[in-house]
């Protein structure tokens, strides 16, 4: 999560006037205006789903309920972790048979039955006609709610705190029944963007907005000449407006694909256009402040066809956390094509599996970095289309890449012209109304999670992503902020458990997080979710129907923090056995997203790994034609050495952030105007400069440079994983953290891992622990050449084990450990062939 402010924008009673074209002759399709694109480079292809047939939306709106009591302050230990992963006798290995509850089926057909409305269409279905994708995916349910008891069994600490969890599972379990009973089950509830926002029929456009606050409204466009009297909606009793446009006389759609639309609004806060909720592109004209909301349907052969399977959920996930916008070496704004062309190959060269891809959703103030989103069913425009996105995600499966969304539901943009703060001229529509709906840091709003239409708009959102767009999973951002009322603002976690279950869990966040996981994981089973927690919640990794909140993983927040503490200190100070708890402090069976730093440290305000280490020596010093520094040369050992035991100790999954496997030498500033934020405090601007938003690749590149060093190390790292597989093995064992020594040896999987923190003391003949015994050989040595090191291992050394106990291994090898190195050692069995990176 970036804090970062985006700009505020009041509400009153007219927002602006549309410059609309005179002399409307009432053709609806002489009024079309072409794209307002900003870049003309982009393609001006655009794509909209098929059509749904029309039927009757009946919302439901269920408030929130109170919290619930829990007992009083009983203090936990949380986890009793130990540095040693090793399966606990008293864990149940048996899984939870669901007997006499019918699952809830909806088939993966062209044609499905919804709440008994008749057929509807799925949006985004290619025609087998076109598509050469051939899906190998069944019937696709989601199945009922378990017992929710496993998590005793995986966790008796928790029993101290189950009349809360009980709680919290019951509600969940109420929600499931509800939907059932109202929604037709949750496979329907989540295809709200089949009710609302533009639907296409084959005689002609319905319109469907929820906005129980506003007093009248009418579609307004480029199709009607911007005439708040030309299309009047219509109102049922849950607050829903509607509208249904009929086809030309000549059969062609009463919206021309590509025209600019908006719904006017009369609200308690004065008369208001805003872009439609459910929109599924926006678009900023050169020189307007405001964004249009674009109504496409493009004819049937500019729509983008996906010519290539969706890639296998890996073992193991090595995550390229990207950014399309500033990718480019050049201080531009890049684009998805552009992306998909240069810089996914490299992702794939480097050896990850999987490209996590930020600000997707619209999004008003680039400098958010996408956070503050305002349009949450459309793709940035800034970047292209969304048939450039859909090309994107095409190429990364073609080379076998699963492309994950960072999908933002724990705030919206508070920006009253282009999101959905106000929509309807009341503060509490899609938020929670006073001071509960406003994230003070963030100067964003706060979802209700407990209103019905909020559930079904964020829902529908998360499979818009995955059923549209073809998205391999989430990383879901800022859940600490959801799970709490006081969004982790000032509070330090110490792991009582009385700090999760409690007065400040806001359950009804916590319910929503349950059924979006239970939605993503029972109809696409092959994605990944990823929560970002920093607050270490018990149970947020375990599935759904055992009691957890259901994520797959969750990201090791608490990593990257420990590093910038270390680099803030001299080596003296740094402490083997506080690095050692720090990676392996994570919870029995929840797996974690391993990183030592990700976008959050490459920010403006902040420095990255490399530049703590190496500051302004960067600027100066890394042309492998002139000498190097005592602080380089420590910077770029300590850069690889610190990536790798992250990767190695720290997580079953592990993140990069792009440019950060060379060590970009420069943070990330956005340009920006001079801001004040709502604290008051000044902050300037950059001139609106693009020279610090973007990646110089080149530098990584360029076999003159040390970046060329860091960078094969990291791509070693991910081929070693790829070869050996040691983040998924449930083998861990830490067998040395040597204080005085400052080395730090365990094993992970098949793999010994040697790592020397010392600066200047390099140990012959040194013993280390093994389980197995036989010949190892070094797989990985951070001192070759080609890593930038000093060549001070022969790779052709053989190392036989000993018999007999030695740091609590039954076996043990002698090496030779320079100093500030770290060095993998594999049964030379096992390491049949040299690792091909």
């Amino acid at each position: 999560m970036v804090y970062a402010s985006g700009i505020r924008l009041p509400c009153v009673p007219h927002l602006y006037k549309s410059s609309a074209p005179s002399g409307f002759n009432g053709d609806r399709r002489s009024t079309s205006l072409s794209f307002l694109l900003k870049k003309d480079s982009f393609s001006r292809k655009i794509f909209a789903g098929k059509s749904s047939k029309e039927f009757d939306a009946s919302p439901l709106i269920i408030t929130a309920s109170e919290k619930v009591l829990v007992p009083g302050s009983q203090s936990d230990d949380p986890s009793a972790v130990t540095d040693q992963l090793e399966t606990p006798e008293t864990v149940s290995e048996d899984i939870e048979v669901r007997n006499g509850i019918e699952s809830l089926q909806m088939e993966d057909n062209e044609n499905v039955e919804i709440e008994d409305h008749g057929p509807v269409t799925l949006q985004g279905k290619v025609s087998s006609e076109k598509s050469e994708v051939k899906s190998e995916v069944g019937p696709r349910s989601i199945p009922p709610p378990g017992a929710g008891q496993k998590i005793y069994e995986i966790d008796p600490n928790l029993l101290g705190h189950r009349q809360h969890l009980d709680y919290r599972y019951g509600r969940y379990k109420q929600m499931c029944e509800d939907i059932d009973k109202y929604e037709g089950g949750l496979a329907a509830f989540s295809r709200g963007y089949e009710k609302f926002g533009f639907i296409r029929s084959d005689t002609g456009i319905t319109y469907r907005e929820w906005a129980p606050g506003a007093k009248s409204a009418s579609l307004i466009g480029d199709f009607n000449n911007w005439n708040p009297n030309a299309d009047i909606m219509t109102r049922n009793e849950f607050g829903v407006w509607e509208i249904f446009l009929p086809n030309n006389a000549d059969g062609s759609p009463p919206i021309p694909h590509g025209s600019r639309v908006k719904i006017h609004m009369d609200t308690p806060s004065g008369i208001k256009d805003s872009i439609p909720a459910w929109i599924k592109f926006s678009v900023q004209a050169p020189g307007e402040i405001p964004y249009n909301g674009i109504y496409y349907d493009p004819p049937e052969e500019e729509k983008y066809v996906f010519q290539h399977p969706q890639p296998k959920k890996p073992k193991s996930l090595r995550i390229y956390e990207a950014h399309v916008g500033m990718s480019s070496t050049e201080p531009i704004i890049n684009t998805y094509a552009n992306f998909r062309d240069d810089v996914l190959p490299r992702i794939k060269r480097l050896g990850y599996n999987a490209v996590q891809i930020m600000a997707v959703q619209e999004h008003s103030y680039y400098a958010s970095f996408g956070y503050h989103v305002t349009n949450f069913f459309a793709p940035s425009s800034r970047c292209g289309t969304p048939d450039d996105l859909k090309s994107l995600i095409d190429k990364a499966h073609e080379l076998g890449l699963l492309v994950l969304m960072d999908i933002v539901h724990s705030h919206a943009s508070n920006n009253v012209l282009d999101g959905l703060n106000m929509f309807d001229g009341t503060d509490g529509h899609y938020f929670h109304s006073g001071s509960r709906g406003y994230h003070w840091m963030w100067d964003s709003r706060l979802f209700n999670y407990g209103s019905w239409e909020v559930l079904r708009f964020l829902l529908s959102n998360a499979r818009w992503w995955l059923e549209e767009y073809k998205f391999d999973g989430f990383r879901f951002d800022g859940v600490t902020s959801m799970m709490y009322t006081h969004h982790g603002l000032q509070v330090a976690f110490t792991g009582n458990y009385s700090e999760y279950f409690g007065f400040a869990t806001d359950v009804d966040a916590v319910v929503y997080l349950m059924l979006v996981n239970d939605m993503i994981h029972g109809l696409y089973p092959e994605a990944v979710s990823i929560g970002e927690d920093v607050s270490g919640m018990p149970t947020f990794c375990i599935p759904v129907q055992d009691g957890g909140v259901g994520f797959d993983y969750r990201l090791q927040m608490a990593i990257a923090d420990k590093w910038i503490q270390l680099l803030k200190k001299r080596d003296e100070d740094w402490k083997m056995g506080e690095i050692v708890h720090t990676m392996t402090n994570r919870r029995w069976l929840e797996k974690c997203v391993a990183y030592a730093e990700s976008h959050d440290q490459a920010l403006v305000g902040d420095k990255t790994i490399a530049f703590w280490l190496m500051d302004k020596d960067m600027y100066d010093f890394m042309a492998l034609d002139r000498p190097s520094t005592p602080l380089i040369d420590r910077g770029i050992a300590l850069h690889k050495m610190i990536r790798l035991i992250t990767m190695g100790l720290g997580g079953e999954a592990y993140l990069n952030f792009m440019g950060n496997e060379f060590g970009h030498p420069e943070w990330i500033d956005f340009p920006r105007v001079d801001q004040r934020l709502p604290n008051g405090q000044f902050v300037p601007g950059n001139n609106f400069s693009y020279d610090k938003c973007r990646r110089r690749f080149d530098l990584g590149d360029a076999d003159y440079l040390r970046y060329r060093g860091m960078q094969e190390f990291d791509r070693a790292m991910q081929h070693l994983e790829e070869k050996y597989g040691f983040m998924t093995s449930e083998h861990q064992y830490v067998s040395r953290k040597d204080e005085g020594d400052r080395v730090i040896v365990f094993e992970r999987g098949n793999l010994v891992f040697v790592f020397n923190f010392h600066w200047n003391s390099s140990y012959s003949d040194y013993r280390v622990g093994c389980l197995k015994p036989g010949k190892y050989k070094i797989v990985l040595d951070s001192d070759d050449p080609l890593f930038g090191g000093y060549k001070r291992l022969d790779h052709n050394a053989e190392y036989f084990s000993l018999e007999g106990w030695y740091d609590d291994r039954p076996h043990s090898f002698l090496v030779y450990a320079p100093s500030r190195t770290a060095v993998v050692y594999a049964l030379a069995d096992e390491e049949e062939q040299p690792l091909n990176v």
